[in-house]
């Protein structure tokens, strides 16, 4: 498949079943990628990257509980990791077989979760400016802008000129690029208005942490599988001592030059890299 296919996974949690919105690319029965966003984006992220596996891979690219096409949370207080490698694990029981992960932020947070677990089926692994040690500073920064973001837009406009202010560290986009991105984080209102794609619920677990580091080595020492760790050049998240670190116990390092937090990944040389990683054979 050329252009993506709409599919959705049941996921049990706190008593209740929700539907959990995907898009695919590629052939049914190709190995399996799974591409998971960040705290206030979507699946759709993906597009450029899934596209440049499509020939290869099938590659499954969910929006996380409460983003995109996926159920909102009735109980804001469960927008956080475990239900959301909860729901992930439906999604992998849905797959039934090894798959390689592609993780952003809170999507590589997920992941790391999920590799760390016994019997787990990832077999390959690209963490996506996110590491074992998450400052508290960069998740004062995540919590203050979440906080802060405006729930409306004027129209399609307003939007993106939000987005590439906020997001202006995921690298030097083309106007396409973010004309893509305003597309798919948008949620139509009356009036021509817009707000983002998310419920603002997404922000309570945050607005009501600590903020402090946040130390996931015990996950990282549990990880078997080759990992590709991107780190963008000017990133606040994923430090340089992090990313050494990781690099000492095994994992392969790419630099994104000119960005931040996080790469968006939809720039050649990076989907070229994350495409060569994939296609290597385990040793």
């Amino acid at each position: 498949m050329n252009h993506p296919e709409r599919g959705e996974v049941r996921y049990l949690l706190a008593g209740a079943f929700y539907r959990m919105a995907y898009h695919q690319f590629g052939r049914h029965g190709a190995p399996a990628v799974v591409c998971v966003h960040g705290l206030t984006r979507s699946g759709r992220d993906f597009d450029a990257l899934a596209l440049g596996l499509a020939d290869k891979f099938h590659v499954i690219c969910p929006d996380l509980p409460g983003r995109g096409g996926s159920d909102w949370l009735p109980d804001a207080s469960l927008y956080e990791p475990p239900a959301y490698v909860q729901a992930l694990a439906h999604l992998l029981a849905q797959i039934g077989g090894p798959v390689m992960w592609v993780g952003t932020s809170l999507g590589g947070i997920c992941g790391m979760a999920v590799a760390a677990a016994l019997g787990n089926p990832i077999s390959r692994m690209v963490l996506n400016d996110v590491g074992p040690m998450v400052p508290g500073a960069a998740l004062r920064r995540i919590r203050d802008y979440i906080s802060q973001t405006r729930p409306e837009f004027r129209d399609m406009l307003a939007l993106e000129k939000h987005l590439r202010e906020i997001h202006a560290p995921f690298g030097n986009l083309t106007d396409r690029q973010w004309e893509h991105l305003t597309k798919t984080s948008a949620r139509p209102l009356p009036g021509g208005r817009v707000a983002l794609h998310y419920d603002p619920g997404i922000a309570k677990p945050i607005r009501s942490s600590l903020a402090i580091d946040t130390e996931l080595w015990p996950w990282w020492n549990k990880i078997t599988v080759p990992v590709l760790a991107i780190r963008g050049e000017n990133s606040d998240l994923l430090l340089p001592q992090t990313l050494e670190r990781m690099v000492k116990s095994g994992a392969r390092a790419l630099i994104v030059k000119d960005a931040g937090h996080a790469p968006a990944l939809m720039d050649t040389p990076s989907i070229r890299a994350v495409r060569e990683f994939l296609l290597e054979t385990s040793a």
